[in-house]
């Protein structure tokens, strides 16, 4: 029995051509909605590129661009498929290759709805990405002068500053790492000595942040050094002094950021995949009712559609016996091939003819 059967007209055939046709030029304009959409979420990655430390995060922009592409190719193909479906004549140049159009189509639709979860998925990937790439620009900070890393400083300094953040999880990541270059450090100051030494790995340790980490909201002079010394500072009081510097961490704010633009683009990937489906299900409705018109042999006739001709457990059952089936027929080939009895049989080349020569019969010598 035929699943979610409709009897068309012919009026009803070429309506549903026409308007498939409009929705397929439709949906070439969803498609490079998503090739946009993956450009520019690639762009944003890219823009901190430096603060990441893997390259997985990439397959969700890289995964949008190729199915934006590969729709606007497919939906034009469509279109033109739809067009030609209004009139019974054109239909029989794209009669064999309809339904193959549709399968492709069909796991197209599901790479797109795979785009759509990837953006809520990866989530997890992109905060370890963020840890790990933080975690290592923080100890850069200070090599302005190594070639590679010159350009760190000024990255996170304008990334604290853009998203009121101070450090990895917090502005306290900067008390565990040397933030100053050598070269700015007084070695022959007794306070500077003292720090050195008092590290095991020789590093200069301090309870400070960058001036990027500052509260511009502040109402007193933003505080960087001594943070945790309450005497160091008059009319200071550290566990209370919120305003001083920024509370939350870049890894954090990051991620937030990210996972917004993410969260925005999966639910309209997720629009589009909707949209394309319900157009595959036209076409699977134009494609059976045009070939059952085929069979009738009448092109004014009323035909019915379909989207399985057989149920959904008739139609699993009959695909997984093909597959057993190809599969059988693999290893009769195999075995018949090793059993061939004309393999491995030498012949004689006895001439273009094949015929072996005549023997002649040796002369028996007479006994004495």
């Amino acid at each position: 029995m035929a699943v979610l059967k409709v009897k068309f007209t012919k009026n009803k055939r070429d309506k549903l051509a026409q308007v498939l046709w409009i929705l397929n030029w439709i949906s070439v304009v969803t498609g490079i909605i998503l090739f946009s959409l993956g450009l520019f979420l690639k762009i944003e990655i890219r823009k901190r590129n430096e603060l990441m430390a893997n390259q997985e995060v990439h397959s969700v922009p890289n995964m949008l661009i190729a199915v934006g592409v590969i729709a606007c190719g497919i939906n034009f193909l469509g279109g033109k498929i739809c067009y030609d479906c209004s009139d019974t004549n054109k239909f029989h140049r794209w009669k064999l290759f309809m339904l193959p159009y549709i399968i492709c189509t069909f796991f197209f639709t599901f790479c797109i709805l795979v785009g759509a979860l990837m953006c809520y998925t990866m989530r997890n990937e992109l905060e370890e990405s963020l840890y790990l790439g933080l975690k290592e620009a923080l100890k850069f900070y200070k090599d302005t002068d190594t070639p590679g890393r010159c350009f760190l400083k000024r990255t996170i300094d304008m990334l604290q500053i853009e998203f009121q953040c101070c450090g990895n999880n917090g502005f306290r990541d900067w008390f565990e790492i040397q933030w100053i270059s050598i070269r700015y450090l007084d070695m022959s100051n007794k306070e500077v000595q003292d720090r050195l030494k008092s590290n095991v790995d020789g590093k200069y340790l301090m309870d400070g942040v960058p001036f990027s980490c500052c509260n511009i909201n502040s109402p007193r002079p933003c505080i960087q050094n001594q943070l945790t010394n309450n005497s160091a500072h008059y009319n200071y009081d550290f566990q209370s002094e919120e305003l001083n510097v920024w509370r939350k961490g870049c890894r954090k704010a990051l991620l937030e950021y990210y996972t917004q633009i993410m969260q925005s683009i999966g639910f309209t990937v997720l629009i589009i995949w909707l949209f394309e489906l319900s157009v595959l299900t036209g076409v699977r409705y134009l494609q059976t009712a045009m070939e059952n018109v085929l069979r009738q042999g009448d092109p004014d006739s009323e035909s019915d559609g379909w989207l399985l001709e057989n149920s959904f457990v008739e139609t699993a059952r009959s695909n997984l016996n093909i597959i057993k089936n190809l599969g059988k027929s693999n290893q009769i080939n195999a075995i018949s091939g090793n059993e061939d009895p004309n393999m491995d049989v030498p012949t004689a080349d006895y001439g273009p003819d094949n015929v072996p020569p005549k023997q002649i019969p040796t002369a028996s010598q007479p006994q004495s």
